[in-house]
């Protein structure tokens, strides 16, 4: 059994697993099916850029999960599962793409031989790595199983984090500050944005000491400018330019985990405006991390930073944050949760959040965020060390 190449202790997946079989039972699940690769990850430990091919967790009331996959991909699953290789299984390539047979096929005939072929089984049908065309042939080639929309029941159990992932979060953070710090020391007019991205990305990938970067799940996002207006933009090839302020909102990955960071600069002197509402923005961020403590609820964080906003006249609307911890592409938070006015969700010692209320304005960006750990009593602890104001440069 490979346990050396996992990345946590065996207690702590026993751990994972249990929290897991508590919530089947509870829905009345016989097995799970989890496609998401990061649920796949904090069950199993399986770590390989294979996701864009069908695979998934087997997950029932007893014994270890199985990991399935692509036949090339069972030795990646051999190299960072935890479990016995009897329980890391495959398909063959003639399922890769075929329109004649499909990979749901071979699953399938698993489960079957799993007796689950008439039980009830949790499926994640609200996520990027399960297709509709693969629902349709799972259930035809189980008609005397139920299929049951499972979606997110893996997620909630991520969401308040062990000793273990915290530190690997604390590790995450330190690359951030630096990779963060890069950035703003970087950042010049006629410096070419995918240069800087690339010294960004050296950075993360580099790492702190001892503890390598990993890829983040989302790449750089730094517009500049009128592109600061939108929320997802990545870079190109054109030089900053004076007179423009750029959002960085970046993150350090240690093994997957990440804490995302994001700063302001402003290139010359900005307008009156600018600095009344980057001095708002600081403000009520202070105001949320005051009320995101434990027994308080999302939405107080989220109605902290909204009075403040109110106050001093400046609109603002949706969510501002999330849960993050282990992520894969295309996306660094935990789909659970969130940091808005309507989310009810009660804050445990141990829950961490990319704590996010940025501001888009008609003509200019302001993306100022904290990856914040609820801790056992108190206001929350911001993780990383980078200054929180928006940056100057003339």
């Amino acid at each position: 059994m490979p346990q050396q190449n996992a990345p946590f202790s065996k207690a702590e997946y026993d751990r994972r697993i249990a929290k897991t079989r508590t919530a089947m039972s509870a829905a009345g699940l016989d097995a799970v099916f989890v496609t998401d690769p990061s649920n796949q990850a904090w069950l199993t430990g399986y770590d390989g850029w294979s996701f864009y091919v069908h695979q998934g967790v087997i997950l029932t009331l007893e014994g270890e999960p199985v990991w399935w996959g692509r036949n090339m991909d069972m030795l990646g699953g051999q190299r960072t599962c935890w479990m016995h290789p009897d329980n890391i299984r495959g398909y063959g390539d003639h399922y890769v793409q075929s329109t004649v047979v499909h990979p749901m096929q071979d699953l399938a005939e698993h489960l079957q031989a799993m007796g689950l072929d008439r039980a009830r089984i949790g499926v994640e049908m609200e996520n990027y790595y399960y297709s509709a065309k693969a629902h349709q042939v799972l259930g035809d080639a189980l008609p005397d199983a139920k299929l049951v929309d499972a979606t997110a029941l893996v997620n909630w159990q991520r969401l308040v984090k062990s000793d273990e992932e915290i530190s690997f979060i604390r590790k995450a953070a330190r690359i951030s500050d630096k990779v963060m710090q890069t950035a703003l020391a970087r950042a010049a007019p006629g410096v070419r944005k995918n240069d800087l991205v690339a010294d960004i990305l050296h950075a993360g990938i580099t790492g702190v000491d001892d503890d390598w970067g990993d890829y983040p799940a989302i790449l750089p996002l730094t517009p500049s400018g009128l592109d600061a207006t939108a929320a997802h933009l990545t870079w190109n090839g054109e030089p900053m330019k004076a007179d423009e302020a750029t959002f960085f909102e970046l993150s350090g990955c240690y093994r997957r985990y990440h804490a995302p960071l994001c700063r302001t600069i402003f290139l010359g002197t900005p307008s009156d405006d600018m600095i009344r509402v980057a001095d708002a923005q600081m403000e009520g961020i202070t105001a949320g991390l005051d009320a995101a403590r434990p027994g308080n609820r999302t939405c107080d964080i989220a109605s902290a930073f909204m009075g403040v906003m109110t106050k001093h006249g400046i609109a603002r609307e949706g969510r501002m944050g999330y849960p993050i911890g282990l992520s894969y592409p295309p996306d660094w938070g935990e789909r659970t949760a969130s940091i808005r006015v309507e989310d009810t969700t009660v804050l445990e010692p141990g829950m961490s959040f990319h704590f996010m209320p940025a501001l888009w304005m008609d003509s200019w960006g302001l993306e100022t965020t904290e990856t914040i750990l609820i801790n056992e009593t108190g206001p929350a602890e911001t993780l990383c060390t980078v200054e929180r104001k928006l940056f100057v440069k003339d």
